[in-house]
């Protein structure tokens, strides 16, 4: 499953359903369907996300094993901030032009 996000104000971005999923929840919206982040709920959103890079860059690499992460494993980890820097621009020209993002699976 896909997730479809979409704004009149930035091109549409699409995510596997993990990773989709995964940024809808740390926006605080519940993961599913559709939804929507109002023009008004954007700064919170970008604010949500934003603190959750900062949480997950505070931690120590560790590989899918709970171990500490080799220098080779964390070069080819795909970090918080790399999959969520699209959609926080979306969310940024969105909140310049007041409007709104959906999304849909």
């Amino acid at each position: 499953m896909l997730y479809k996000f979409k704004s009149r104000a930035a091109a549409d971005l699409i995510m596997l359903e993990p990773q989709g999923r995964q940024i809808v929840a740390l926006m605080g919206k519940t993961p599913g369907g559709s939804g929507i982040v109002t023009a008004a709920q954007i700064p919170g959103a970008i604010a949500a996300l934003e603190a959750a890079v900062a949480a997950e860059e505070a931690l120590p690499p560790v590989n899918e094993a709970g171990e500490e992460a080799t220098e080779q494993e964390r070069a080819d980890a795909v970090r918080l901030r790399q999959r969520v820097a699209p959609f926080i621009e979306m969310l940024r020209r969105s909140a310049a032009e007041q409007v709104d993002v959906v999304w849909g699976v």
